[in-house]
Formats: C-alpha cells, sequence, structure tokens
C-alpha cells in the first residue's frame, strides 16, 4: 500500500507533462496552420520581387515577417521568407488562458512551389520584425474631367482629331499615364491606361468622339484583365460586347 502511496506523485507529475508536451504540440500546429494559410496566399506564378513578397506577407493577419532571402520569385530557387506566427491552445484548469507559443516557419515562393506547401519549421532570427514601405497609389484616371472637356459633336458635324489631342494635352496628365488617340470612320477613340504587372486587371480609361456622341467609361474587368484587349483604343472605337 505504501508503494502505491509513494507512486501515486510520480504518476501525477508524469501525467501533467504528459499535458504540457500536448498543449504545446497543439499549440505548436495552431501556429503551423497559420503559416500553412500564408503560404496559400503567397502562391502565385505571377513574377515578383523580394520587397513585393516580404510586402504581401507582412499585410497577412497573424504573421511577422523577420526575414527575407533572393532576388524575385523567378530567379534562381525564389523566394524565402521567414514569418513567426502564434497559437494558442488549452493547458488545463491551472492555466485557464490556454498556452500560447510563437514559432518560425520558412515558405518558400517560386513558380515550383506548391499551393498547399508544409511550411519549414526554423528558428527565429534575432530581431524585430522587417517593416516594408506601402506600394505608391497608382495615378488616378481623370474621368470626370475627360467627360467634361472632350467635344461634343453634333449629329451633322464632323469630328476634329486634333482637337481631341489638345484637349488630353491640356489635362496635363502624368508620365505614368499612356494615352492613344485613333481617328476612323469619323469617330475618333481614346485610350488612358496605367501600367500592369502583366497578370492583374489593367486600369484604364476609353472615349469615342463621334457625331451627336460623346462617351466615356471603364470596361469591365473581365474585359480589363491582359490579353483580353479591352483596355485598348481599338475598343474605344468598337466596343466589345459586356461579358456574360
Amino acid at each position: 500500500m505504501r508503494r502505491l502511496l509513494l507512486l501515486a506523485p510520480l504518476l501525477l507529475f508524469t501525467a501533467g507533462c504528459g499535458v504540457l508536451q500536448s498543449s504545446e504540440g497543439e499549440a505548436t500546429d495552431a501556429a503551423r496552420e497559420v503559416a500553412e494559410k500564408a503560404a496559400q496566399r503567397l502562391y502565385g506564378q505571377r513574377p515578383r520581387t523580394a520587397q513585393d513578397v516580404g510586402r504581401s506577407a507582412a499585410g497577412i493577419d497573424g504573421v511577422d515577417v523577420l526575414r527575407v532571402t533572393g532576388t524575385s520569385t523567378h530567379d534562381g530557387d525564389g523566394i524565402d521568407v521567414v514569418v513567426r506566427t502564434s497559437g494558442t491552445a488549452p493547458d488545463g484548469w491551472s492555466n485557464p488562458q490556454g498556452l500560447t507559443v510563437l514559432r518560425c516557419f520558412s515558405i518558400r515562393v517560386s513558380p515550383r512551389s506548391e499551393w498547399n506547401q508544409t511550411p519549414r519549421d526554423v528558428d527565429c532570427p534575432e530581431g524585430p520584425r522587417l517593416v516594408f514601405a506601402p506600394l505608391p497609389e497608382p495615378p488616378r484616371l481623370p474621368y470626370e474631367q475627360l467627360r467634361a472637356k472632350l467635344p461634343r459633336v453634333p449629329e451633322d458635324g464632323r469630328v476634329d482629331e486634333a482637337e481631341v489631342r489638345r484637349t488630353l494635352a491640356a489635362l496635363d496628365l502624368g508620365a505614368e499615364i499612356r494615352t492613344e488617340v485613333r481617328a476612323e470612320d469619323g469617330r475618333v477613340g481614346v485610350l488612358l491606361l496605367v501600367g500592369g504587372n502583366g497578370f492583374d486587371a489593367q486600369d484604364c480609361l476609353l472615349a469615342r468622339v463621334a457625331p451627336g456622341a460623346t462617351e466615356v467609361w471603364v470596361p469591365s474587368r473581365v474585359q480589363r484583365m491582359p490579353g483580353e484587349g479591352g483596355c485598348s483604343v481599338g475598343n474605344a472605337l468598337d466596343p466589345q460586347p459586356p461579358p456574360h
């Protein structure tokens, strides 16, 4: 009987250690799940610089970026991002707030990365989290100004291409906005375009000046995707039908 009584505290201690290890493992799994979701958010085939990837990772809730290595996603092995995440798990009656751990993981971002990759466990680098400058705001396309300034031509009148070009010049557009003007069959089409990254929807504005009608509009997002031809002066002259 005495031997059983002596063993009881040891059994309780061993059970307590088992609970602690289980709680820490569960909290670590929760931290890893945050890193896995971050890897899914960073997945993609378009070329990005280390600054781009780091900025994107830093914008994900629950993620601190501690290190970014590599030049771009399409150079060499791509970009390696070390992130720090946290996880919490129940920790028994003695700690009602639960056990919270901080863990670090390495995420590889390259064209060869898998969407459902499992980030590698790594030691957390020393130092504070990295801070990235926000992207500059893209120039705003002058929809209202263009609509107000473009000439209105009577139904029996003639559109003057030179006047349309003078109108665009008077808007004093920034160098980031590319313009294109084309005359065809008595009409003049206008394109205002902000350069994109080749993968996301482009930012553009179309206008058409014709006898009896001057129109300004923004194509649908589907038409503004690269390769769809929505952001072209041809689409200003002969608009594509709306997507179904």
